[in-house]
């Protein structure tokens, strides 16, 4: 009788031991999909460079849309870096209200030439969603 009770012990703890492994493990196999947005926005003097949006969806498809340059003539235009950064969280909104969640976000500076007159300035934004 104590062996019986002993193996019978033994089968329900393994098999709550198999129910709380199995659990744990779905947990971990949770897929997700990655979605990146790039603002390269142009620091070149009287407006002469171009800057852009680029969003890259998880099926590798690109949307370009124009954005402003920092400068005009007259130096920094203020007008065009609030557009840049209506246009930016615009398509943040966007994509939040789709279901993305802001993963990461990286940005940079390039001074192309020796007096650091012109270059361009980026930002990458990174989402992600469950699948």
């Amino acid at each position: 009788m104590k062996n019986k009770s002993i193996l019978v012990l033994s089968l329900l703890c393994a098999l709550l031991t198999g129910i709380l492994l199995s659990s744990f493990t779905n947990k971990t196999n949770i897929e997700y999909d990655f979605q990146q947005v790039t603002t390269i926005e142009s620091v070149v003097p009287a407006g002469a460079g171009r800057s852009r949006m680029i969003s890259t969806s998880p099926t590798g498809t690109l949307e370009e849309s124009e954005m402003k340059n920092f400068f005009s003539i007259s130096g920094i235009n203020f007008a065009n870096v609030r557009a840049n950064d209506k246009a930016t969280t615009d398509k943040i909104s966007q994509l939040v209200n789709n279901g993305w969640t802001l993963e990461q976000v990286t940005s940079g500076v390039y001074s192309g030439t020796d007096n650091n007159s012109t270059g361009i300035f980026i930002t990458r934004y990174l989402f992600k969603k469950v699948k």
